[in-house]
């Protein structure tokens, strides 16, 4: 049978061959050098701009990339079309699409004043393309934080020592910040004293589990499990708005209480300034998630090469190498040509990242090399996410049903798989498990916050405000309100919540991958777009070749959704179950040719510029 651990050594040999010489290359590229005065020092505030130890800002950028849909892809698409396509476009997609995203992004708005992505755009192609860029990115942020805080919800019912954990450690974080920016504490003894406060955490968190309401099936909660409603009288939670007291339902009561008070943490941490919460728990749960993903990876090959782990690291018989072009039979028609590329989404290339890039990490960056570790090599990072979540997939086999998709499948197969590979490094298999989830939900939770956050960076731009300056939005006018520090998150919150509890969780993870894809292509245009500008002699390969690849990618994709699944299967022939369903599928259709027009728009006001640019006409945005 086929050893695990040629999933791991196929990634670690391309990526380590794409940081050591492609990501040097990139830097040359692009020019990058420290003499230059980069936004954070520019603009240095105290709330938004303030320059970061590249350790930190590593920390922060790695904790908000890697979310959960690198966890979930990878292992629905292994479930689907076997482990073999699945670990290719991972292997060698990452350093030559995914990485380059990253890092274009991060270094094009370090040289745009820490401005976005969709600013950057319109400085070239006039404010139709910025506008229709930007709040293509302020929907999509809003679905980021729909479906990570949903996420949460359910990674906190399952787990609930993750849920004692994650509140330690939020707040380890918070002293953390006081210690070093207030106190001024040294950095190395603190980072010692407070990484072992959150490893601290976890054994607390396994000792003292806590829920909010009461399991809907027995035994789910640990013995102990400390249960909020029991204590103060909340019943079994069915009042909740959008709960469902079921054992199959995925809002059940302790998940749809946990929903507000997830979204209000994350309203709450992207107002306050980065150097309070945001800096220091980015950078203390960075540890965590090294640990997570570093240690799974060295327990593959410790448990390969050394010890013995609770059972062998091989490929199970369940999972095939190659289950061909249309997937396993169980999936129904999932063709390989387009889906296979964003059901991965995130461990390959995420239009998100370039969100982060161009949002907070752009304005936290100290120096300009830095972008290289931290823009391509913290994209590598999410990559060996992917592998290791792929790995869990072959070593647990189907422990739910993967091929169903969503985190459904994708979590009991992280934490069961996780538990098994971490059995190498002597780790108990139960407590293993209970990590693996917690590493989980330590990226969705730095991620939901930090979407909110760009989601207010994306409202500044779009309504205008001048770098550098925030305003909490408690008064003066509307475009003020939609931009403010304390009421966007608002708007961004409540949008959110109704999305989630309307119960269609799972149109919401098909938009969030679909958008997700789309906006990496219209990333990448707007590199291109930069780059062609700044020298006539730049190549536009490196960038141009994965846009035009992720353009026609998604748009196939989106029109196969729209058209196949949504207007064939669901509406044509009854596929959709219910009045409710065959509207649903009528909208999921609509945005899907929606995104598929902006995206070619986008596109051809791009060619527009470039050609214009390359026949020497100029490079004026065109009039609006």
């Amino acid at each position: 049978m086929t050893q695990v651990i040629w999933i791991v050594l196929a990634v670690l040999v391309t990526f380590t061959v794409g940081y050591l010489g492609y990501s040097k290359y990139l830097s040359r590229f692009v020019e990058l050098d420290d003499t230059n005065e980069t936004p954070a020092h520019k603009y240095e505030d105290g709330q938004e701009y303030v320059p970061a130890k590249k350790p930190v800002l590593l920390g922060h950028h790695y904790s908000s990339i890697a979310g959960g849909a690198p966890i979930v892809g990878p292992i629905t698409a292994g479930a689907i079309w076997g482990w073999v396509p699945a670990l290719a476009w991972i292997a060698i997609g990452n350093p030559l699409i995914g990485s380059v995203h990253d890092f274009v992004s991060l270094s094009g708005s370090i040289r745009h004043e820490g401005k976005s992505i969709g600013y950057i755009v319109g400085e070239y192609v006039g404010e139709r393309g910025k506008n229709l860029l930007l709040w293509f990115a302020f929907l999509t942020i809003i679905l980021v934080v729909a479906v990570f805080a949903l996420v949460v919800g359910i990674v906190f019912n399952a787990f609930p020592q993750v849920t004692t954990t994650s509140f330690l450690y939020v707040a380890l974080a918070l002293l953390f910040g006081v210690y070093l920016y207030q106190l001024n504490g040294p950095f190395l003894p603190g980072t010692a004293l407070f990484v072992a406060g959150v490893f601290a955490s976890v054994w607390v968190g396994i000792q003292y589990p806590f829920a909010l309401f009461p399991a809907v099936e027995a035994g789910a909660y640990p013995e102990g499990t400390l249960v909020l409603a029991d204590l103060i009288g909340l019943g079994a939670g069915g009042w909740i708005p959008g709960a469902v007291v079921s054992a199959d339902a995925i809002l059940k009561p302790n998940v749809a209480a946990w929903l507000p008070l997830i979204i209000v943490y994350g309203g709450v941490a992207s107002a306050l300034p980065v150097w309070v919460l945001l800096q220091p728990r980015d950078y203390l749960s960075s540890f965590l998630l090294y640990s997570g993903v570093g240690g799974g990876i060295l327990a593959i090959i410790v448990g390969t090469l050394i010890t013995t782990p609770a059972q062998p690291l091989v490929i199970d018989s369940s999972i095939g190498a190659f289950e061909g072009f249309w997937g396993t039979e169980a999936a129904g028609v999932w063709p390989l040509f387009p889906l296979l590329f964003i059901t991965i989404a995130c461990g390959t290339v995420s239009g998100f990242h370039s969100l982060v890039s161009s949002g907070t990490t752009s304005k936290q960056l100290n120096k300009e090399t830095d972008a290289r570790l931290i823009g391509y090599g913290g994209m590598l990072g999410e990559g060996l996410l992917a592998a290791l979540a792929l790995s869990t997939l072959a070593v647990a086999g189907f422990v739910a049903d993967a091929t169903a998709g969503g985190i459904g499948g994708a979590l009991p197969n992280f934490a069961a798989g996780g538990g098994i590979i971490l059995t190498s490094l002597g780790i108990p298999q139960t407590i293993g498990a209970v990590f693996m989830a917690l590493v989980l939900v330590s990226f969705l939770l730095t991620s939901t916050d930090t979407a909110v956050r760009l989601g207010r960076y994306m409202m500044e731009e779009i309504v205008g405000a001048p770098a550098g300056e925030t305003t909490t939005g408690l008064s003066g006018d509307f475009g003020g309100f939609a931009r403010g520090r304390y009421t966007n998150p608002v708007l961004q919150g409540v949008i959110a919540y109704v999305l989630v509890i309307s119960g269609e969780w799972v149109t919401l993870w098909g938009l969030f991958g679909s958008a997700n894809q789309l906006l990496a292509a219209l990333a990448l245009l707007t590199a291109t777009i930069w780059l062609a500008n700044w020298d006539e002699s730049k190549q536009l390969l490196s960038t141009g070749v994965p846009m035009a690849l992720m353009v026609a990618i998604t748009v196939t994709a989106l029109t196969f959704i729209a058209l196949y699944r949504n207007i064939y299967t669901n509406i044509l022939q009854g596929g959709a179950d219910g009045t409710a369903a065959m509207i649903s599928s009528g909208v999921q259709a609509v945005l899907g040719f929606v995104l598929v027009w902006l995206a070619l728009s986008l596109v051809k006001i791009g060619y527009e510029n470039l050609a214009n640019v390359r026949e020497g006409v100029g490079s004026a945005p065109a009039d609006d």
